[in-house]
């Protein structure tokens, strides 16, 4: 019989390409890491793995029983999170949210949760959806909260199933002072953008081409308060949705961009763990969270 710790480590490498990045991630050496998947290829009898360069790779056989470790994964999971549930035992659950999720919907939340199930223990890592995605995958999340935007839909994940929070309006961000009406007046503002390779770059630059025009981005920042700062204080425009306005939002304008445009607020969960009551009441806290959500 394979040993699932082992499967795990394949698992990973399939998933991060190198030994030390498997390493980091699961707080391994990666002398551990080889010598488990050394052990875990004298148990399959076949090569696992074979020299890329300085790298290893994995090889078909590799491949074949990874994607059988991943499935492996998720039975074990599933069973124990069923076995935990019929011993009505305190929950754990692990969630990675956006920025403004984790400034905007988390407390809310976190209150729901402590009146509707007080015995879970909510864990909270604010990450950028790219990366939270990718590590739901890799197990080291059981939920997280992302978004996308009109034509720009994420990866979809084999085993990793989506549920839409609810809808959140994006509108343009101008200083008080500014005569803008529109999207088009700005060709000649600077303006403050998320970093290259951004999904939200990217839907944004596309904003102002179909206006006409390259956009300045003089700012970046993956804050999107700080987007908001820069324009309050007359030094750049900005595109911001509008679970970002928690507090006041005097010191800006807020105008409509072509089409009203929205994003989808979504929680991403992994399917051998969808469905336990722990998973679904985090679920519904953040929906309630976000319906609730208006901004001053």
């Amino acid at each position: 019989m394979f040993e699932l710790r082992r499967l795990r480590l394949l698992h990973e490498l399939a998933l991060r390409g190198t030994i030390s990045d498997v390493a980091r991630a699961l707080s391994y050496s990666p002398s551990t890491v080889s010598q488990q998947l050394a052990l875990l290829e004298r148990e399959a009898g076949v090569a696992l793995l074979e020299p890329d360069g300085r790298r290893l790779r994995l090889t078909a056989q590799g491949r074949l029983l990874a994607a059988h470790a991943a499935r492996a994964i998720e039975l074990d999971e599933a069973a124990r999170a069923e076995l935990s549930a019929s011993q009505h035992a305190p929950a754990r659950v692990r969630i990675a949210v956006m920025s403004t999720a984790a400034e905007a919907l988390a407390p809310a939340a976190l209150g729901l949760l402590a009146e509707r199930m007080p015995s879970l223990r909510l864990e909270m890592v604010e990450m950028a959806p790219e990366e939270g995605l990718f590590e739901l995958q890799a197990h080291a999340f059981d939920l997280v909260v992302a978004e996308q935007y009109p034509g720009h839909t994420r990866e979809l994940r084999p085993g990793i199933e989506r549920t839409l929070l609810g809808h959140d309006p994006v509108r343009l961000v101008v200083p008080l002072d500014s005569p803008a009406t529109g999207l088009a007046d700005l060709r000649d503002a600077a303006w403050a953008m998320e970093p290259e390779g951004a999904a939200v770059r990217r839907w944004a630059v596309q904003q102002c081409r179909a206006a006409g025009f390259e956009p300045d981005v003089r700012y970046e920042a993956t804050d999107l308060t700080a987007h908001a700062r820069l324009a309050a204080t007359g030094h750049a425009a900005a595109m911001l949705p509008d679970l970002i306005w928690t507090g006041g939002r005097d010191a800006v304008r807020l105008l409509e961009l072509p089409g009203s445009p929205v994003r989808e607020i979504f929680a991403a969960t992994r399917s051998s763990s969808r469905g336990g009551e722990a998973i679904e009441a985090v679920l519904t806290a953040l929906r309630d969270a976000l319906e609730a959500h208006r901004p001053r």
